[in-house]
Parts: structure tokens; sequence; C-alpha cells
């Protein structure tokens, strides 16, 4: 009788245990239970330059929406390579639009994993008529002349990949 009432109890606990073993994996729960693409960013530390810029252009509400969201995010010294005063101007009510097609242009509307990405593929972004074009060499995925030197950092909308460079719409 002890014996059954332990294997009892056993499975309950083994049963009960499913949904948050499951979660880590699944699709939907892992993601669920991590910080949206800003916030990653902000707590990331790296990317200050990228988090204002969204600021300034009015799309932290569109980067905190139910996604699913692929940003190509720069890190600070990637937009330290831009000539001097871009950041500035760039910042400036006036120039509300054009940063708002640099940002865009980094994020595609669907979650992209790097295992997704070939050679010649490419992604619509969320500027209209533009895709970023990607292409593997020596190991090392390249969108233009930008590098990707971090990936799959998860999170509850979408998913970052950190570029070493801005991306600039063609």
């Amino acid at each position: 009788m002890i014996k059954r009432l332990f294997l009892i109890a056993l499975a309950v606990a083994l049963v009960a245990a499913l949904p948050v073993a499951a979660g880590e994996h699944s699709s939907k729960g892992d993601y669920a239970k991590q910080a949206d693409i800003i916030d990653t960013a902000v707590a990331a530390g790296s990317f200050d330059t990228l988090v204002a810029a969204v600021k300034a252009a009015g799309l932290v509400d569109a980067l905190k929406a139910d996604g699913p969201f692929t940003v190509f995010a720069p890190t600070d010294e990637a937009f330290a390579k831009l000539p001097a005063g871009t950041v500035e101007s760039l910042l400036l009510p006036e120039n509300r639009d054009k940063l708002q097609s640099i940002l865009t242009y980094h994020v595609v509307p669907s979650r992209v994993l790097a295992a997704d990405v070939a050679d010649g593929a490419s992604a619509p972004t969320l500027l209209d008529g533009q895709s970023l074009e990607f292409t593997i060499a020596d190991g090392k995925v390249l969108i233009g002349e930008s590098e990707v030197i971090q990936t799959d950092i998860m999170t509850s909308n979408g998913v970052i990949h950190v570029v070493d460079s801005v991306l600039l719409p063609r």
C-alpha cells in the first residue's frame, strides 16, 4: 500500500512538473517568461544609443507589441562608427521620418533564428519595399558590410541579433 501511494505521489509530481519543463522548450512558454525586445535591450546596457533612437522615433510601443519581431540591433559601438554628428542629427525631431526609416530597416516582422539564415537568403523588413540580404562568408553572417556578432537573444516578442554596424536602407 505504501509503495502504491509512493508511486502515485511520484506520478502526480511528474505530471505537475510537465508544464514547466514543456514551457522551457515550447515556442510560447519560454518567450512568455522573458522581457520584450525593448526591455531586453535596456537591460543589456550595450544598446543605449539604439534605445534612445527608438524613443526619439516613437517606436517603443511598436517594439513592445506582441510581434514576433526580429531586430538586428546595432551596439553603441556600431552607432559610434557613423560620421561625427550623425546620431545627434538623427535624434532631432525634424529628422524623425529618416530615423524611423533607418530603425524599421533593422526589424523583420517575424521571428528569424540564426539557424533559419542561409547564404543568399533575404528577409523583408518593416521598411516598405526593403529586404535584408544575408551572406555567409568564412563562417560569418553578413548583412551588407555589417557582421552579425551575436545571435538568438530570445525575448517575449521576438529575437535580437547583434550587428556591428548600423544598417542603412538602400
